[in-house]
Parts: C-alpha cells; structure tokens; sequence
C-alpha cells in the first residue's frame, strides 16, 4: 500500500501523538529566543494550538496570530485556547494571508519539513515581519533519527510498510535551515540543537498515543493481526526500559534556528 500525504485533521488524535512532544522542545526554544513583551506574533503552521498557547502563556504577547490548512485542527486550537490576544485563520505557509511588515516574530513550530517549498515559506515569513523582528524556528531532525517516533517508524519500515514522509525532510537539517534563512536575507542567523525527553509509564502507555496518528494510525490500524504483534513485540525491544517497573523514556532532538528580519 502507497501512502498518502500525511494529513492532520484530528486535533484530538494529534494531541497524543505529538502535542506533549511540541511542547517539550518548544520550552526550549523559548528558552533560547528569550523574547521580549509585547510582541504580535505569527505562528505559521500552528496545527491544534500547542505551540500557540505557549506563546500566549509565556511571552506576554500584544496578538498572536495562528494560520493552518487544516480548518478541523483550527476548531481544536479554538477550543482549547479561549484568549483575547489569540486568533486563528485557515492559510498556506507559502502565502501568507498578512501585509508586509505585520507582525514582530513569525515561528514555525515543527512545520518547516511539511512544506513543499521551504524557502518560498521562510520569504513569506521575512516578508510578513517587520524590520528587526524575529524570524525563527524549529524542526525534528528527520534526516538524523531524532523524530520521537524514529522506533517505530524504523520497525513498520522493517515490516516492508511504506512509510509516509513529509516533503521536505532535509529542512529540518541545521546546515540547511543556516542556509534557508541566510537566502530569505535574514541576518545575525544561529542556530542550535534541542534534546528533550518523555516518560511512560510502561509500553502500553506509550503505545496509546500512536493509535489514530495522523502520519502512522492509518498503517497501524490496516495490519493484520498477526503482523501488528510481531511490530509490536519488535517495538518493545527497541524502546529503552528505564527501570524495573516498565518505565520507558524516550529521547528526541530538534534543530532551531532564528534570524532578524
């Protein structure tokens, strides 16, 4: 079976699967920001609004800005983020619906490898920024095994599945994401890496934030029974036990990058 694009469109679903992950390397990212007060802000891709309430909880902000295709995943971050300074509207990250110079920070949390063209999304971002502001963001290392859920797609991919990828993976490399901001124009460009962990409990908490995934959910349910436990009993080998009560932690790592419009 050939997948298709990988689609979100349960924000529900999308919260177990990688809510708690955005939000773990989106403290570092912060952290490392370290943005003033008062900021409009423009999170581009901001699926079920994890990211975006971070913004509104830590940073103080005068407006933030939320634009995603997915109008189902929009309705989720509505609910979930019921702010005065925060608004949400369907868009594409390759055209931004914004004027020029209309925000202070544009980020794109965990999208960039989800875009067809990347430059054309770090333009629109410079573009949409105004002179001075941040342009920044961050990006599992596709490339480099530091997606969360690198186990198990290594295991489906064993299993002769077909996984489904995003389109621009070699985005979330640090010399490409360098490269990508210095050619929107963007300066005093750096970048840096982010490892985060997370615990479960045992393995059957770990393995119910992967049903109903928008990226893997599809597979996982389609298995026939006899393959879906020889993954699953493959995947438990893979995962590190962290003591003797079952406890698994799970390591990542994301790259970032920021520049000044």
């Amino acid at each position: 079976m050939v997948p298709g694009p990988i689609r979100f469109d349960d924000g529900a679903a999308y919260e177990r699967y990688m809510g708690t992950w955005s939000q773990l390397a989106g403290a570092q990212f912060l952290d490392w920001l370290a943005p003033g007060p008062g900021l409009r802000w423009l999170d581009v891709g901001c699926g079920n609004g994890a990211f975006t309430g971070m913004l509104v909880e830590r940073c103080a902000p005068a407006m933030v800005h939320g634009i995603d295709p997915s109008e189902a995943q929009l309705a989720y971050a509505r609910t979930r983020l019921a702010s005065d300074v925060a608004e949400f509207r369907q868009g594409d990250a390759m055209s931004l619906p914004f004027p020029d110079d209309a925000v202070d920070a544009a980020v794109m949390p965990l999208v960039i490898f989800f875009v067809p063209e990347p430059a054309r999304g770090v333009a629109e971002m410079a573009r949409v920024v105004a002179s001075g502001g941040i342009v920044a963001a961050y990006a599992w290392d596709m490339l480099g095994g530091g997606f969360p859920h690198a186990a198990l797609l290594g295991e489906l991919r064993e299993s002769g599945l077909e996984v489904p990828a995003p389109p621009s993976p070699e985005a979330s490399r640090l010399d490409v994401l360098r490269d990508l901001w210095t050619g929107a124009g963007l300066s005093a460009v750096e970048t840096t890496e982010i490892t985060v962990h997370r615990s479960f409990a045992d393995f059957d908490a770990y393995w119910t934030t992967l049903l109903g995934a928008p990226s893997v959910g599809g597979l996982l349910a389609a298995m026939a029974p006899a393959a879906l436990a020889r993954l699953v009993a493959g995947l438990r080998e893979r995962l590190p036990v962290a003591d003797s009560t079952g406890r698994i932690t799970i390591s990542s790592r994301a790259n970032a990058v920021r520049g000044r419009a």
